[in-house]
């Protein structure tokens, strides 16, 4: 797979993987002035903009361990537009869901929530 086939395989496996918890999938591939935002979901009552980076075996770096200072910083400028431009006046956040393709194809999911709180998940 090419990376833009990585990346959209990815997606649809994140989807599956949040509809599996009881997540309602909102919205997909938002793009908004800035950025684009990869999946839109709510969890209970929490917005929550969701970050999926998938990578293949042999990449240097875990997928979720890809996202840096700048992609974060256009994480919170675009989630902030969606939450204004939508009118969501409850809690949001933003989670990082990592997702690690073997060389089998079978994934491997790292969810990290809350990712700008600074709060390490247990």
């Amino acid at each position: 797979m090419d990376h833009l086939e990585t990346g959209r395989h990815g997606e649809a496996l994140a989807e599956r993987y949040f509809r599996q918890k009881g997540w309602t999938i909102l919205e997909r591939n938002i793009r908004v002035r800035g950025g684009e935002l990869d999946l839109v979901a709510l969890d209970g009552d929490e917005l929550v903009v969701v970050e999926v980076r998938t990578r293949s075996i042999g990449k240097i770096l875990p997928a979720e361990e890809t996202v840096g200072p700048r992609k974060m910083k256009v994480l919170v400028r675009s989630g902030r537009i969606l939450v204004e431009t939508r009118g969501w006046v409850g809690p949001w956040r933003i989670d990082l869901l990592g997702i690690n393709l073997d060389a089998d194809g079978r994934a491997r999911y790292h969810h990290l929530p809350d990712i700008t709180s600074g709060k390490i998940a247990s």
